[in-house]
């Protein structure tokens, strides 16, 4: 079990359900799904079956494929945002702690640990998302990749994520922050 609740083979054949859903609601078939998100046929319906465990930045690979919120793949609509398991990337943990819906954009707020001695690259989210990170512990590198950011504790910073962006701790201590993701609608 997570710290959530979740086991990670139920959390990965909720994913798996999600996806699913949308991926059949666009009309999609797998191939043309793994094509648009630049990840394997073979990972996307490993991911569908629940019989693969679902990475973050495959996540938002497909998230910014079918043009959705990582909330959407992560957490049944009008589920509270308790219900997310944390998502594991490269360098990345992070635990959605609430999903906000206005009527120009989905605003996702999750807490954030970045691994030292690791960088993770996020694939480019739909256009005109941005990202804002407040750190609280340690220094974290952020940003565009080749445009990066640096922050400490006490710090904000924002950058366009509908480019390909990176996560990395600087030095030997791990990074604790809040990350807002606002991701615009239609």
């Amino acid at each position: 079990m997570t710290a959530r609740g979740t086991s990670p083979q139920h959390q990965g054949s909720a994913v798996g359900r999600r996806l699913r859903g949308l991926r059949e609601a666009r009309g999609l078939t797998l191939s043309e799904l793994a094509r648009a998100a630049g990840v394997g046929k073979a990972t996307l319906s490993g991911l569908e079956n629940g019989t693969r465990d679902p990475r973050l930045e495959t996540l938002y690979a497909i998230a910014a494929a079918l043009d959705v919120p990582m909330s959407a793949l992560t957490l049944d609509r009008g589920a509270p945002a308790s219900a997310a398991a944390p998502m594991r990337g490269a360098a990345v943990v992070s635990t959605l702690l609430e999903v906000f819906e206005e009527p120009a954009a989905t605003y996702e707020l999750f807490t954030l640990r970045i691994v030292a001695g690791v960088e993770q690259v996020s694939p480019a989210h739909p256009a005109g998302v941005t990202e804002h990170l407040t750190v609280f512990r340690g220094r974290a590198r952020v940003g565009p990749v080749g445009a990066s950011l640096s922050a400490g504790p006490g710090e904000y910073v924002s950058w366009a994520a509908d480019i390909p962006h990176f996560y990395a701790a600087v030095g030997a201590e791990e990074v604790a922050a809040a990350l807002l993701i606002r991701t615009p609608r239609g």
